[in-house]
């Protein structure tokens, strides 16, 4: 199974955003969190900050939309290049036909969902999509402790993944790092945002290389 490290800028240092995101360049992609304050109670990047990264990342953007609304603001984020643009399954009142919409602009569309958001609905859409997250913390803010309660959903997603033979990622993200990732990994996520355990101590070049082998064992 591939593994993908995708660090979460949130964790970075935002007067040295482009440093930092030149130190994950071993990574798969740089994961951006746009947070409105009104989805979620905290506000990071709009779409003035994130074309800025998107022209000085060395990897390709996986955006995460915590927003109000993403019917209206998500395309933007997919006409600035962004390759993945996820959005809140509690947040869109159309998915499918958002995630189509982000498709016909170029870039892979992912629905993501919070700890208490049942997966079943979702099992029977999974064509109409190119990524699905399931969120192990609750989103708005890194550094938060990884939810395992929520692993039953990922095993569901990945046996229907199996079943069907489509080519969709299963994204985890809240609380990821080298013991969380095994299991997250186990339940069959292959797409792991990590923000603390790669930016907050050490070498995050190192971190990833530590995260990406913890997963690889499973």
């Amino acid at each position: 199974m591939p593994v993908r490290i995708n660090p979460s800028i949130l964790s970075a240092d935002f007067v040295n955003i482009e440093r930092d995101i030149g130190r994950v360049a071993s990574a798969d992609f740089v994961h951006v969190d746009v947070m409105d304050n009104h989805f979620v109670p905290n506000l990071t990047f709009g779409p003035q900050m994130v074309g800025r990264i998107q022209d000085v990342s060395p990897l390709p953007l996986d955006v995460h939309l915590m927003i109000e609304d993403p019917d209206r603001w998500a395309p933007g984020y997919a006409e600035l290049g962004a390759y993945s643009v996820t959005f809140h399954a509690e947040a869109a009142a159309d998915a499918v036909g958002l995630a189509r919409r982000l498709r016909e602009i170029g870039a892979r569309a992912g629905i993501a969902v919070k700890p208490g958001t049942a997966i079943e609905p979702y099992l029977e859409l999974l064509t109409e999509f190119d990524q699905v997250l399931v969120m192990t913390v609750e989103p708005g803010f890194g550094g938060q402790s990884f939810i395992e309660s929520v692993m039953p959903k990922l095993t569901a997603l990945s046996a229907a993944v199996s079943t069907s033979g489509l080519d969709v990622w299963l994204q985890v993200d809240g609380g990821v790092d080298e013991n969380t990732i095994a299991i997250a990994a186990a339940a069959g996520a292959d797409t792991f945002v990590a923000g603390s355990s790669v930016f907050n101590s050490g070498d995050p070049a190192a971190n990833i290389a530590a995260l990406r082998a913890a997963a690889d064992l499973v």
